[in-house]
């Protein structure tokens, strides 16, 4: 649910536009509230899980989810809907770490903590074709409102099951909270997260950019600085010492770059190029699910017995492989054979780095601090997917807009209509469709799927060498099992 709910808002967005009239700057902010506010607590929370208990943050969590779900809902205005995602997001903060830290402390032989590590992961990684699936599915059905609904009875159901099943757990010999590393964690992660966001609208190369990531960089010093100079600190930043546990973190940040810039350009692929409904394009996402369900559950049991290192190294470079396939695809490629083969490498890919990459960061951390642990792991992939989608989005858009209008040129069309057009695909379809024939309507048409496929290879083909590189990485500085 949490997952699902970084990716159901995207299927709303043209929707929100016409019920909320909210601008392209307020779906932006709709989108990544959500994610800034969930990024920035993940270790704050994490901490505070370890120290008063996993079970109740999970509760917590999720009754604060559900309430803010309702909220989003009934939302009358495109400010109000930014707040209560924001909220959302503090409530999914506090489930998120919760889940994995939990299993840490329940499945503590390596065999039986690698399966449970490995359904874990499956399940996260599905979510990424669930999502767009039962949003398409509730927007065909129902109003917009009931993306947020649908959480209410799986909240219920979660709070029943986990009142009965779920052990209580936390950290034995808890230390005094340590609010200054809170707050810097807490602004550290927010500033990055948010420089990150805003910086293909800002220009990466500009001054208010390059300040913010200054920022960043000076709070994460005084983080450094603060954690090393006290005895009771939220995070031992001495653990990233250790290869094993560095190097799996920079693997799964890696693997959501690649993951999040992908789905970024594929559902504009299959609902803009090949013109599939919302829901359709979510049912085209399935064999996603498919290829990371049946992986995951083995990946990290494939890294006990072959080591971590092989696994995640060739996990990225089926990633890779994956990402060059979708590239090389045009509008009108088929899409039983090379789609589908491009997004089951991808999948089969994500799930050899995140189970074993996961294995290996809590395996290295103590059960007692599995909370904090975990939040590491999930900043790890909230940062490199909000960069994979930040980076895509800025290598398409700044190969689309110059060959769209290039490609226009010829048209004589006004100079605002090509403007608009040159913003984004889907302004550009419109414009094609207030064209005065049909005739004309397919030429426009045909010009801005040219240019979206000319940005889209090349992004593609960004996300590949980022992956092959990761896979590298991985291959120099990931240790294949845990030193002894």
């Amino acid at each position: 649910m949490v997952v699902v709910d970084n990716l159901i808002i995207n299927v709303a967005l043209p929707t929100l536009s016409r019920e909320l009239g909210a601008s392209t700057s307020g779906l932006q902010w709709i989108v990544d509230s959500y994610a800034l506010v969930f990024s920035c607590l993940l270790l704050a929370f994490g901490g505070l899980g370890d120290r008063f208990g996993r079970k109740g943050a999970i509760q917590v969590g999720l009754v604060a989810f559900m309430a803010c779900s309702v909220w989003a809902s009934f939302a009358t205005s495109t400010t109000t809907l930014i707040l209560a995602r924001g909220a959302m997001g503090i409530g999914a903060a506090a489930v998120f770490p919760a889940t994995l830290a939990i299993l840490i402390d329940v499945f503590r032989d390596p065999v039986e903590r690698a399966k449970a590590i490995g359904v874990w992961s499956a399940v996260s990684g599905m979510a990424v074709a669930f999502g767009p699936v039962t949003g398409g599915f509730l927007l065909e059905h129902f109003y917009w409102g009931s993306v947020f609904l649908v959480n209410v009875p799986i909240v219920i159901i979660a709070l029943v099951l986990g009142a009965v099943f779920i052990p209580t757990s936390k950290d034995p010999n808890p230390h005094r909270l340590d609010f200054p590393g809170l707050g810097l964690s807490i602004a550290m992660v927010g500033l990055l997260v948010y420089t990150v966001i805003e910086g293909p609208h800002r220009g990466w190369a500009s001054v208010e950019t390059l300040a913010s990531f200054a920022g960043a960089l000076v709070l994460l010093a005084a983080f450094i600085k603060r954690e090393l100079s006290t005895s009771e600190p939220l995070l031992d930043v001495r653990v990233f010492r250790n290869a094993r546990l560095s190097a799996a973190t920079g693997a799964i940040g890696i693997a959501f770059f690649v993951l999040f810039g992908f789905t970024f350009l594929v559902t504009q692929y299959f609902q803009f190029v090949r013109g599939y409904s919302t829901l359709s394009a979510g049912v085209h996402t399935l064999p996603f699910a498919l290829g990371a369900g049946v992986t995951a559950p083995i990946a990290a049991r494939l890294a006990l017995k072959f080591g971590t290192k092989r696994i995640v190294s060739l996990g990225l470079t089926n990633m890779a492989i994956g990402l060059i396939i979708i590239g090389t695809a045009e509008a009108d490629t088929a899409y039983f054979g090379p789609v589908i083969i491009s997004m089951l490498f991808l999948a089969n890919g994500l799930a050899l780095v995140t189970s074993p990459a996961t294995d290996a960061v809590m395996g290295e951390l103590p059960r007692e601090k599995a909370g904090i642990g975990s939040a590491v792991n999930d900043v790890s992939r909230e940062v490199g997917g909000t960069l994979g989608v930040a980076i895509s989005g800025s290598v398409f858009a700044s190969l689309y807009g110059p060959k769209l209008g290039e490609l226009l040129a010829k048209f004589n069309m006004p100079a605002e209509a090509v403007a608009l057009a040159k913003e984004s695909a889907g302004a550009g379809f419109a414009v094609a469709k207030m064209s005065p024939t049909p005739e004309a309507a397919a030429a426009v048409g045909q010009a801005v799927s040219d240019a979206f496929m000319h940005g889209f290879h090349t992004a593609c083909y960004t996300g590949a060498g980022v992956a092959l590189f990761g896979a590298l990485f991985a291959l120099k500085f990931l240790p294949a099992r845990r030193a002894i």
